[in-house]
Order: C-alpha cells, then structure tokens, then sequence
C-alpha cells in the first residue's frame, strides 16, 4: 500500500464565524475523504466535528463540500484529486453552522412536515391496493432518495437568496410532490388538495428555472429535473392554462 502526505484546508468555528485551518494528513491508496477527516481527529483535531453514520453512502449524513462542490464525505475518493492538489472542506453553505462541518439542516424537515402526505383511497384497506407495474416503476426512482440535501444545497434559489426559504420547498420535496401526484391510488384531488396547485402556490415550483444542478450533485443518481420537475410543471401549467384540462379538472369534482 503506497501512501503520500495531501494538504487538506478543513473549516473551522461555528454560529460566531470561523476561517479555514491548513493541515498535511497522510494518505492511503483506496480512501476516501471521510478516512482523512477521521484521521485528522485522530492525529491533529480531536474536537473537529463532523456528522456521519453509515459511510456507505446510504444515510446521507455526511454532506459537505469538497472544493466549493457538493458531496458525500464517504463516497468521495482521494484518487479524484492530484497528490500536489489541496483538498478544501467546508460546510454545506445553504444552511446556517452549528459547529465545524455540521449544519443545522431544520430548514428541511419543517419542509418535509409541509408536504401533505399519500392519501389512501376510499374503500380499500392496506394490503388491497393494486398498480400496474409501471406505475410501481414511474416513482421508484424518487424513492432512492437518502435526503443528503445536497440538492437543496446546491439550489441557487436557496443557497443565493435566503429570503427565498420561507415560499420554496426545494428540489427534495417539489420530487416528494411530484412522486406524490404521479402515484395513481392517491386520492388527495377527492379530498380538495391539488397537489399541482399546491406546488406552484405553496411550495414554490415556479422559483426552479430548470438549471439541472440538483441532478448533477445527487449521489443515487436521480433525475430530479427532468422526472419530477420538469413534468410536474408541465402538469400545473396544464391545469391552470389549457382550457380543456381545466373543464376536465371541474367536471370531475362534481
């Protein structure tokens, strides 16, 4: 196993300010950048805090940015960069620092308690529903979900304009509507929620300008511009402009 010496700039501080602190940490052949910031708690900063758990890149705890870019601690590989090249780790910039590389990430679960939930069909019982597959495959993307919020970091909306928070739900949960509106058994329209309206005039869908950057950064690969975002406005312009969508949509209520 061969092994060089990398220089690492990690953040520092916390809710006060902070700065960037210089560090050279051995390197060994298969890490990745979550290895090296164990070892610099190891070695050379015990109090350093950093938020992890399964270091498989399943739990999306350990979100961070690697060099300006947002990523998986784990499941960046040193191998990325070049042995002379110095490796930069600061903190998810979107949301406010508790202390180090740990953000305070709240802004995402009150979103989540926003988004009104699968509404079970009248008249069946779990266990009764019945799809065809490939309505079981259409949303089963949107499921890998690990809710990192790497793409709620990287969203311009949110990361540029923080007065933008409180009417802008975010790529995660404008994909959890969507997800939610392709599903053929929820039965939100029989019970008067819109899940097409409520994205455009609760949740901010008309803020995304389809820049694609929360496809880029997503570690399980989703396509959540153009599978979720992208049909889900075309299906909330249908409703509010096509005329003939628009009867249907008042037909059916009576």
């Amino acid at each position: 196993m061969s092994s060089y010496e990398a220089r690492f700039k990690v953040w520092r501080g916390d809710v006060e300010g902070g700065g960037l602190e210089d560090f050279a940490v051995e390197v060994n052949d298969g890490e990745v950048v979550l290895d090296i910031i164990h070892r610099l708690q190891a070695t050379q900063a015990p109090d350093l805090a950093v938020r992890w758990n399964c270091k498989a890149g399943k739990c999306g705890s350990c979100s961070a940015e690697i060099n300006g870019r947002p990523r998986l601690l784990c499941m960046t590989r040193m191998s990325v960069f070049g042995r002379d090249e110095t490796v930069t780790v600061t903190p998810l910039r979107a949301f406010p620092v508790i202390r180090d590389l740990v953000t305070d990430v709240g802004f995402n679960h009150t979103k989540a308690r926003q988004v009104p939930s699968f509404v079970a069909p009248e008249g069946l019982a779990p266990g009764e529903y019945r799809m065809m597959q490939e309505d079981v495959e259409r949303p089963q993307e949107f499921r890998k979900c690990i809710e990192c919020f790497l793409c709620q970091d990287v969203c311009h909306v949110v990361r540029d304009h923080e007065e933008n928070k409180p009417a802008f739900a975010g790529p995660r949960f404008l994909m959890r509507i969507a997800e939610l509106d392709m599903h053929p058994l929820d039965a939100a329209e029989e019970t008067g929620l819109d899940r097409k309206r409520t994205a455009q005039e609760e949740h901010g869908l008309g803020y995304c300008n389809i820049t694609k950057c929360c496809t880029e950064v997503c570690p399980e690969g989703i396509r959540i511009t153009d599978n979720a975002l992208i049909p889900m406005k075309e299906r909330a312009v249908d409703r509010t402009y096509d005329p003939l969508v628009w009867l249907g949509s008042k037909i059916r209520r009576r």
